[in-house]
């Protein structure tokens, strides 16, 4: 009695519903030591879609009259009139035929019998993989062809809640594996197979991308999803543990945080209040750039290379300048040109404005948060930010898109050494959270991407960083042959993505972070070093990934941030909100930033990284 009841208790606890829909979510199930054997018995709802199935049908065994096992209940003889009806049809229907003279064309009633009686098909069983994207296994699910028609359920993609127990079922090599075998049938939703983007049963990646909102159904983008959802939580897991506050920077900003002129205006689609809709007009653009927004920008490149000539700048950034207004110039010249050659080209609505008519100056999408991320870190001390930003550039690259994720981190009263030590303690966090968490996912990856990813992890964790200036970073390169015959690098010259690259890979074969980077090469709010030829900067670069962090300590003397604000060449009343931040209780700061999708790739091993953006957005592809 005492063993029953304790059987009882422990049917009931084992295994808890998803607390908001009343079933249980397929890894509670399979991802137990033991594959979910322990749980036999259990009473289950469970909701999903078919990633594969198939039909087993069941013949019916002739019977013989007498010809049953003594001790086994004898054949029914309550059959009923009708039945013995149906089971005489094919007799009654050859009398008729004969009588008729072999014709049927004399008694059309015998058609309409013949059509109205339909055999049953014969019985069947169907196996069902179904899986609901809590892990990578799939439970089988057995239904009779009694509690629902196969037709319905055999389709990849058809999704299915059902309710039954859950049993043992032998596979191969006397191995057991748990099963679902169904007694109801809750719900079923269909497929149009023939239009089912994932009706083959291999899709390569790069045409998945062509069904975003389809292709996470697949085991693969499952996986990565999870990667990705882990290493947001590790890294949100960090920065709280650590005594970060975490900080919304706007995303629409008039401040140039990367100091690159790939930037997304915005503009307005609505008129202002009180404002009559504007009239119908043809507008041309080149590349969605109206030849409203290149005239304002040609006054304003105007107005700036004025100003620098009467400042005395140096003559780099009046040249500089000089030529930034040419080519504006000869932007609305094209524009201009083709407006003429094409008068009646369609027409739109033209209540496309710049955003200067909507807000008080042009605006754009951020491509850094760091700035706006500081004057909270003058508050708090130590904050951070996750969220989008956004780069315009036209090249076509697998690990560039529009849009991409950031982790941003800043703190007060720290210098570039703390800097570099946090985002190194950063790093190695999110690799090591990956290992402990995402086992399965790992092992999935590994078996279909890359052998080596979950291996390659733990090295992270447990390597030690090579810590070269640019300088020696920059010699390193030149002694190698191979690598001068392309390219000359001199000093004073940016570090390509390839360079940075093959001082991991190749040179010092483990992560390295380069430091001290010559003043041209990093934006202007980079603290200047006592050299004045470096600023205080830093790229973390790690093997078969590239650049995954970039930091610097920021310039809190205020004096200097002008100057180089002159320098550049920038408008000075942009950034009157960030000198405040030197005038006003000004401190030593610094912080990185981590390209979160970059990121993702490294983890699992893939080589695009629109494969691991839901929904990614690059040159000419945002369809939704």
């Amino acid at each position: 009695m005492e063993s029953e009841q304790a059987a009882t208790a422990a049917s009931t606890t084992r295994l808890s519903p998803f607390k908001y829909s009343n079933r249980v979510l397929l890894k509670t199930i399979l991802e137990r030591r033991d594959g979910g054997l322990e749980l036999i018995g259990e009473r289950v709802v469970i909701g999903g879609w078919v990633k594969s199935s198939k039909e087993v049908r069941k013949e019916p065994v002739p019977h013989i009259a007498g010809d049953y096992v003594s001790g086994e209940p004898e054949p029914r003889s309550d059959v009923s009139c009708i039945e013995i009806l149906q089971s005489r049809i094919p007799f009654l229907r050859t009398i008729v035929n004969v009588l008729g003279g072999g014709s049927g064309d004399h008694y059309p009633h015998t058609d309409k019998l013949e059509t109205s009686i339909h055999k049953s098909p014969p019985p069947s069983t169907v196996f069902l993989k179904v899986g609901d994207g809590s892990c990578v296994a799939s439970l089988q699910v057995v239904i009779e062809s009694s509690l629902a028609p196969p037709c319905q359920l055999l389709h990849t993609g058809t999704c299915i809640i059902v309710e039954g127990l859950l049993q043992k079922s032998l596979v191969l090599q006397g191995k057991y594996v748990i099963e679902l075998k169904v007694d109801k049938v809750h719900h079923i939703g269909t497929v149009e197979y023939s239009k089912y983007p994932l009706s083959k049963k291999r899709v390569p990646l790069d045409k998945l991308r062509e069904f975003c909102h389809i292709r996470p159904r697949t085991t693969t983008v499952q996986s990565v999803m999870r990667i990705r959802n882990a290493l947001e939580f590790a890294a949100h897991t960090f920065c709280q543990n650590h005594g970060f506050l975490s900080v919304h920077v706007p995303i629409i900003t008039t401040t140039d945080g990367k100091g690159s002129s790939e930037k997304f205006l915005v503009t307005s689609h609505f008129a202002a209040a009180g404002e009559k809709e504007p009239p119908m007009k043809a507008v041309v653009e080149i590349d969605g750039v109206s030849i409203d927004v290149i005239k304002a920008a040609v006054k304003e490149k105007s107005n700036l290379l004025e100003e620098l000539k009467r400042s005395d700048s140096n003559k780099e950034a009046v040249a500089a300048a000089t030529q930034d207004l040419k080519k504006a110039n000869e932007l609305a010249s094209q524009l201009e040109a083709r407006e003429k050659s094409k008068p009646k080209t369609s027409q739109k609505v033209d209540n496309v404005k710049s955003s200067e008519g909507y807000f008080s100056s042009p605006t754009y999408l951020t491509s850094s948060g760091r700035m706006h991320l500081e004057s909270y870190a003058c508050a708090f001390g130590n904050v951070y930010s996750f969220g989008p930003r956004f780069q315009a550039g036209k090249g076509e690259s697998p690990k560039h898109t529009a849009e991409t994720w950031m982790i941003e981190v800043e703190l007060a009263f720290s210098e570039l050494e703390e800097a570099i030590n946090c985002a190194g303690d950063f790093f190695k966090s999110l690799c090591k959270w990956v290992v402990e968490n995402c086992s399965e996912d790992m092992k999935f990856l590994s078996e279909r991407i890359d052998k080596t990813r979950t291996e390659r992890l733990q090295s992270m964790v447990l390597s030690t960083f090579e810590r070269v200036s640019y300088t020696e970073a920059l010699d390193a390169l030149k002694k190698v042959t191979e690598k001068t015959k392309d390219t000359k690098i001199e000093w004073g010259a940016a570090l390509t993505e390839a360079d940075l690259s093959y001082l991991a890979d190749e040179i010092y074969k483990k992560p390295v972070i380069v430091y001290n980077y010559p003043k041209e090469t990093k934006p202007f709010y980079v603290r200047l070093n006592n050299d004045g030829k470096t600023v205080a900067a830093f790229d973390m670069v790690v093997p078969k990934a590239g650049r995954l962090i970039s930091g610097s300590q920021n310039e809190e003397r205020i004096n200097i941030l002008t100057t180089r604000i002159k320098e550049l060449g920038l408008a000075a009343q942009q950034y009157e909100w960030y000198l405040d931040l030197r005038r006003h209780g000004t401190v030593k700061h610094s912080g990185f930033n981590l390209e979160f999708d970059h990121m993702v790739l490294f983890a699992t091993g893939l080589n695009d990284v629109r494969d691991v953006i839901p929904f990614p957005r690059s040159r000419g592809k945002a369809n939704y």
